[in-house]
């Protein structure tokens, strides 16, 4: 029994090393963590349980049968956050440069099947070369059976991707369909053909950082929603993440105690909104002194400005926020706009998290790239996932809403449950100047009838209470109230029971 033991303590050594330490050292070097190290710095201590430390690959062609390393690149099983289950798998770059084989492939879908059977969030830390060449087509069904695994998984437990080295060719497709994607600053990128190629092909001569860095993907693709200095601070930040987010889609956003009083007014904002409608002010004030302590994790913040999207905690209950931000082309909703909220509503109607929608909107942006480009269909996605959407929707109306972009940011038209108004909110077809040129055309050549009738119409359009007097608001308050209101709002929902009508699934407007 004694040397049954040892022998288990040696192999448990030796898969602990990985690649070795010479491998370990070079990873160091890059000011990368190893696999474990990674999976330590995230997981509570003491709390990670490994599945299949002593698998290791079938290949036999190309010399491979010689090498053989315990794990076979890639760390997999469970712990806990903050004290909440996770699913996690680690790609270990020093054994075989975290290429994906038959068997590494197996190792990940049998925890993505655990996490879908047991109800628990799956992160997946990227690390890779790609797929292992001297294996072939079975490499590349591999990653297919991976692909399987994050569709069915899709909307039934969160999916987090953490691209920590690089991630190319067919291993990109995995982390996209994940719900989150967050990579690390010079030291990750993801891309679908390398420098080389793109150079073969296009003669275009590009780096692997500007072709798919974490700087790239976050101002220029929108495929990562954030990006961080270094390992250690992605990792701090993940587990700061997963607090607000659901176990599954059967269970309610967890609940954190809080110490910030729900019926705290805000003078500030009485006087935050410029008495100039052309002049700006940032919405991420609005969303400070709404959320819990301020804390607001903000994602994509780096691409289409112009709308914020994040979580925060209202009542020690996680809320999805979406926001226009006036700071940015007037808070314009447009094609990258569009995608990322809409991106954001659904996963938040996925997993049961209620959405708070700050409006302060002049409409869609104009213009030929914004046509040919289909800003109809992307402006679409957005409404359709406003409209099915079934959790609590409250909104909050700050200065204007106009036209068609009124509608789409959750007016009650799409079964938003409350919707509020400060007192400078216009709520109308468009703004007063293009109003009046439109419906006294005749009277374009005098300009003081023109003043006249904007005058008029900003008398009788330029408040919130021709939509309040047809039921379209449900209240004009006071912007110093906001949080107490919004926060009685969500606290009136909760018991909110709603089902679309069956179906396979929905057509979204792709």
């Amino acid at each position: 029994m004694r040397e049954i033991i040892e022998e288990l303590e040696s192999r448990r050594g030796q898969a602990r090393l990985g690649g070795g330490q010479k491998r370990i050292d070079a990873q160091h070097t890059k000011g990368k963590l190893t696999a474990r190290e990674r999976i330590e710095l995230l997981l509570d201590e003491g709390s990670f349980e490994e599945y299949d430390m002593f698998v290791t690959h079938r290949c036999t062609d190309f010399g491979m049968a010689e090498t053989k390393l315990a794990g076979d690149g890639v760390v997999t099983g469970w712990g806990t956050v903050n004290g909440r289950m996770v699913y996690v798998f680690s790609q270990d770059f020093t054994v075989f440069g975290g290429s994906l084989s038959e068997t590494h492939a197996a190792k990940i879908c049998k925890v993505m099947d655990m996490a879908m059977k047991n109800g628990a969030p799956v992160i997946g830390i990227n690390d890779s070369g790609g797929a292992r060449i001297q294996e072939g087509v079975a490499s590349l069904g591999g990653y297919a059976d991976v692909f399987q695994k994050n569709v069915l998984a899709s909307g039934v437990v969160p999916q987090i991707s953490m691209i920590m080295g690089p991630c190319a060719g067919g291993a990109v497709y995995s982390p996209a369909m994940t719900d989150f994607i967050f990579m690390v600053r010079d030291t990750s990128y993801m891309f679908v053909t390398g420098p080389d190629v793109v150079k073969t092909v296009t003669n275009e001569i590009v780096t692997a950082e500007e072709l798919g860095g974490a700087k790239t993907h976050t101002t220029k693709s929108s495929v990562a929603d954030g990006a961080f200095e270094n390992d250690v601070e992605a990792l701090a930040a993940l587990r700061r993440f997963i607090d607000f987010l659901p176990l599954n889609n059967r269970q309610s956003p967890p609940t954190r105690p809080f110490f910030d009083d729900p019926a705290r007014l805000e003078d500030s904002l009485d006087t935050l909104v410029p008495d100039n409608p052309n002049q700006p002010y940032d919405m991420h004030e609005v969303i400070d002194r709404i959320a819990d302590e301020g804390d607001f994790f903000e994602l994509q913040a780096d691409f289409a400005k112009n709308i914020i999207t994040g979580f925060v905690r209202i009542e020690g209950a996680t809320v999805g926020v979406v926001a226009n931000q006036p700071l940015v082309l007037a808070g314009v909703l447009d094609i990258n706009s569009s995608r990322k909220a809409a991106r954001f509503v659904r996963f938040c109607d996925c997993f049961n998290i209620p959405i708070l929608t700050l409006v302060d909107v002049p409409g869609f942006l104009p213009g030929t790239a914004q046509e040919y480009g289909g800003v109809i269909k992307h402006g679409a996605k957005l409404l359709f996932a406003y409209g099915e959407a079934t959790v609590p929707k409250v909104t909050l109306i700050t200065r204007k809403a106009y036209g068609g972009a009124y509608d789409v940011m959750a007016s009650k038209h799409l079964r938003g449950d409350v919707n509020y108004a400060w007192p400078s909110a216009e709520i109308a077809v468009m703004g007063a100047k293009g109003a009046t040129e439109i419906l006294y055309r005749a009277e374009l050549g005098d300009p003081d009838k023109i003043a006249a009738r904007t005058k008029e119409y900003e008398d009788r359009f330029a408040n919130p209470f021709v939509a309040a007097e047809k039921g379209f608001i449900d209240d004009v308050i006071l912007p110093r109230n906001t949080r107490k209101r919004v926060a009685r709002a969500f606290a009136a929902l909760r018991g909110k029971q709603l089902e679309n009508p069956w179906k396979k699934h929905d057509n979204i407007p792709l």
